[in-house]
């Protein structure tokens, strides 16, 4: 049996930070680099009123304060803490600790990035776990995995000791092979000290080359209560998978026997690239943190204005904040996949 005192939080747990790893020239953004720094000063303005930031930054970390300064005022900066480390890409949700709180304080688990299934070369980004740790800038015991492969936007938890996740990720190639589900089931288990883990076969989000991260598709959230996709249109290509995966959602049950709650988010308009390939907008990418969720969105009102309708249902005391995402998901992310939140307790006390 886990031990239950040892959890991987839900991510409406109180926060300590949020971690950002910013855009450079060295990175795929380098050609829209103006467009996606405005978007990362966007999210910067309206988490530091909320919590604080570690930004992983390289090269010239004077360059990102300047910004910032202007961004959110030099009162703010105090609540931002630097991480020099070469980086491949910017998506943190990935690259990042994933934390789970236990008696003898966080534990910070340290899994192997491999560039979504050796997709992408992610040899600096699969480090900077290891260079947080040794810049000593989180409170917490640096567990390492790096035998195992698992990204952030992989996983969601409840807090209560249940995880939800896609076989089409976890079960991807390139990720743990040559495990088999149920070796792969009783490693997570072990590892993130939770009691069951929820598949979800079906689901598809055109764009996307994560394998299906659960993060674009469902989400946990509070009172048993899942947030995801819903598709109307026969017409659309994502209609039969995500018409699969409701049935499936509507087939779970929590640990007390009961139906999950269900909250469908419209799907998306859709929205193409230069080359005419639909790219991978989704309102499941949302962030929840301290008093606020922020939702990404995608210059259509009417789908935006209903994804934040659906989201308030959800959290009618939190405030419901958009950040236009058009420049992320143009390298097939949005929102939630830049950012990785730390629970409170995880940030080493400063002055402010």
């Amino acid at each position: 049996m886990p031990d239950s005192t040892t959890f991987l939080p839900a991510e409406w747990h109180e926060q300590d930070a949020v971690q950002l790893t910013w855009p450079h020239e060295g990175t795929d953004w380098r050609h829209t680099l103006r467009e996606v720094t405005r978007c990362y000063l966007n999210m910067a303005k309206v988490l530091l009123t909320r919590v604080h930031f570690i930004i992983i930054v390289t090269p010239e970390p004077e360059i990102v304060q300047m910004q910032l300064r202007k961004a959110v005022g030099v009162e703010n900066l105090p609540r931002i803490v630097f991480c020099m480390a070469p980086t491949n890409d910017t998506w943190a949700r990935d690259h990042g600790f994933i934390t789970l709180l236990a008696p003898d304080g966080p534990r910070l688990l340290d899994f192997k990035f491999n560039g979504w299934g050796k997709k992408f070369p992610s040899k600096f980004d699969n480090c900077i776990c290891r260079r947080m740790a040794k810049q000593n800038l989180l409170e917490g015991h640096y567990q390492r995995h790096l035998d195992f492969v698992l990204e952030g936007g992989s996983i969601e938890s409840d807090g209560k000791g249940t995880i939800l996740t896609t076989s089409k990720c976890l079960l991807a190639p390139h990720r743990n092979q040559p495990l088999t589900k149920e070796q792969i089931e009783a490693r997570l288990l072990d590892m993130l000290h939770a009691e069951r883990i929820l598949w979800l076969d079906h689901g598809y989000l055109a764009g996307d080359d994560t394998d299906s991260h659960i993060d674009t598709l469902a989400r946990f959230c509070p009172n048993d209560t899942i947030a995801y996709v819903q598709c109307l249109d026969p017409d659309d290509e994502h209609y039969a998978e995500l018409s699969q995966m409701e049935a499936q959602l509507r087939q779970f049950r929590t640990t007390d026997g009961k139906p999950y709650r269900l909250v469908p988010l419209p799907m998306a308009r859709p929205v193409f690239d230069k080359k005419g390939l639909r790219l991978p907008a989704t309102y499941a990418n949302f962030l929840i943190t301290n008093g606020a969720v922020l939702i990404p969105t995608y210059a259509n009102p009417a789908t935006d204005i209903k994804a934040g309708e659906q989201i308030q249902k959800i959290f009618p005391n939190h405030e419901v904040i958009g950040i236009d995402c058009r420049i992320l998901i143009t390298q097939n992310g949005s929102l939630h996949c830049c950012t990785m939140q730390f629970p409170k307790g995880t940030m080493k006390q400063r002055k402010e």
